[in-house]
């Protein structure tokens, strides 16, 4: 196979898997914006956490919050749990590698918060772990996950709202949770800022 028929797979795997998880998810996206949106109104804050590539994705939506998406507006209220390696290092040398996202939203979490836990599995313990403490807090959490859900699929309460990126592979997937991010940004902006809203 040469090389530009391989770039054309890439490109016809990611348009695929795009095009399922609108299928399928598409309402679930513009839950998640919704419930964003009413809680940032509110005063509350967005934390998001991921590892990997899923970390530059949770800093990658915190950074369209508090600066800008496409459209002028003020900052908006979100934290990035990936970016403080004093305490990512200290949690995890302190506790355990499972407790960097956790201590932080214990800590920084407030009732009527949202936690966007990002895991390409699902299956990520400190992720899942980030999560658990987010509900003990009264945080509502958005999860982006891939493939069936993974573990984090099997401890999702009602007011829960899961994004399963309707792929397997784990680039398809990233590919999947950026679009989603943006979606995510787009849809908040226009429901804050849009025409007619205050």
């Amino acid at each position: 196979m040469d090389l530009l028929q391989r770039v054309d797979r890439h490109f016809a795997a990611s348009f695929e898997a795009k095009q399922r998880t609108l299928r399928a998810m598409g309402p679930q996206i513009v839950r998640a914006a919704e419930l964003m949106a009413e809680r940032l109104r509110r005063g509350n804050k967005i934390l998001v956490c991921g590892n990997g590539g899923s970390a530059a994705d949770a800093q990658h939506f915190a950074a369209e919050l508090v600066n800008r998406f496409e459209i002028e507006r003020p900052g908006l209220a979100a934290i990035a749990l990936t970016t403080d390696s004093s305490a990512l290092t200290s949690i995890a040398n302190d506790y355990a590698f499972e407790q960097v996202f956790a201590r932080q939203v214990t800590a920084l979490g407030r009732s009527g918060d949202v936690l966007l836990a990002i895991s390409t599995s699902g299956n990520s313990s400190n992720v899942m772990a980030a999560a658990a403490a987010a509900r003990g807090l009264g945080l509502a959490t958005v999860a982006l996950t891939g493939r069936d859900g993974g573990r984090m699929a099997e401890k999702f309460i009602a007011e829960d709202i899961e994004i399963r990126a309707a792929a397997v592979a784990t680039a398809r997937i990233q590919e999947v949770h950026i679009l989603v991010i943006h979606c995510l940004c787009d849809l908040v902006d226009e429901l804050l800022f849009g025409e007619g809203q205050s």
